[in-house]
């Protein structure tokens, strides 16, 4: 086999591997068996946990939809941590102590250590966890329990619908992305467990809270810890919440550094559990999580072999191709609208992803941040 012909297979491997969790990967999930849940009607006492920094253009429509929710379960217990917010947050949750419980942090400790005080002081069986500029469909409560009376089920996440600015392509990118991963956890619901959840929407049973430290992702910690008890994570189409697209690029990409860098720290912290996991489990961990967090590193690798095997065959056709991509990418960062703006959007996410992994290698972590303003 020539030189040409190795470059060129290199290459396509590589590329493989960056297109293989969204395009291969739901393939595969739709030929593994189903396995259904045995839902049927239930009460729990159920505690709703949020934790709040500086969320003063979000909270005064979050209260009003909590107050929807206690009308229609008045047992709903409602605790929410303050991160010593410095913006009016606190004044708003204090004058909505007729529905929540307002724990107020000494100091910034972040989302992770707040969660933990809650979860410590709630008294429900099912604890059911949100982001303060998320909103909960008035039915999610109630459509969330009767997944409970099937005793396998140990945690339940619920379909987050995101509303982008028709103006933003970043936010446009962000809700497309965001519906694909949707799609693929319905799958893998189907099939067994969900690999971990997204904080803005889901629920445990409390007796599998675990301990964690305070440097790790809260909501994806607490959600595999279901797994590793031997209980089931499943999606719940019927348990709704919606929130907004981040959209301005600039914010976008420290969140994608952000989670990619604390990602990773999780994936650390678990990786003794995570070897424990099912056969089946570990396949859907390495194709939904480790695969897209290096897909960067594979997209760069792929194109860089196939221009070596362009070379090798024409010179000529390969430095035309080189600047010409390299033109596109100049003039893709600069608009806003249109394919190159889309794919720009694309390429900026797939690689501020990589390089918060790439950090978390490195031992970075973070544990306090400020929320996004273009929500």
């Amino acid at each position: 086999m020539s030189l040409t012909w190795i470059f060129a297979l290199v290459s396509g491997v590589f590329l493989t591997l960056f297109v293989y969790p969204y395009a291969i990967y739901p393939f595969l999930l739709r030929t593994l068996k189903r396995k259904p849940v045995a839902a049927a009607p239930a009460d729990f006492l159920v505690s709703l946990l949020f934790c709040a920094y500086n969320e003063v253009e979000a909270l005064p429509e979050k209260i009003e939809n909590l107050r929807r929710l206690k009308e229609r379960k008045p047992g709903l217990e409602i605790l929410v941590y303050d991160d010593n917010s410095s913006d009016g947050s606190s004044e708003l949750l204090a004058n909505a102590a007729d529905i929540v419980t307002v724990i107020r942090g000494e100091g910034r400790t972040g989302k992770a250590a707040g969660m933990k005080r809650l979860a410590a002081l709630a008294g429900g069986e099912i604890l059911v966890f949100t982001d303060a500029n998320v909103i909960l469909a008035p039915d999610a409560i109630e459509s969330l329990l009767p997944y409970y009376a099937d005793t396998g089920v140990g945690g339940v996440c619920g379909t987050l619908r995101y509303s982008s600015d028709p103006s933003s392509t970043t936010a446009e990118i962000g809700s497309l992305y965001w519906r694909l991963d949707e799609h693929l956890r319905s799958h893998e619901s189907a099939t067994g467990d969900v690999m971990g959840a997204d904080g803005s929407i889901f629920s445990v049973r409390k007796s599998l809270y675990p301990s964690f430290p305070d440097t790790v992702l809260d909501d994806f910690t607490v959600s595999m810890s279901v797994i590793f008890a031997g209980k089931r994570l499943i999606k719940a189409p019927d348990v709704v919440a919606y929130e907004k697209s981040v959209a301005h690029r600039d914010e976008e990409v420290r969140r994608k550094v952000r989670i990619g860098a604390r990602a990773f720290h999780t994936h650390l912290h678990l990786r003794g559990q995570l070897k424990r996991m099912s056969a089946l489990n570990r396949f859907k961990y390495m194709s939904r999580k480790l695969l897209r967090w290096f897909g960067g590193l594979f997209l760069a690798v792929g194109a860089v072999f196939a221009m070596a095997a362009i070379a090798m065959a024409s010179p000529a056709v390969a430095a035309g191709l080189v600047a010409t991509g390299c033109l596109l990418l100049a003039i893709s960062l600069r608009v806003r609208k249109g394919i190159l703006a889309k794919l720009s959007e694309i390429l900026i996410s797939t690689f501020a992803t990589l390089i918060g992994v790439l950090q978390g290698m490195r031992g970075r972590t973070v544990t306090t941040w400020s929320p996004a303003k273009s929500r």
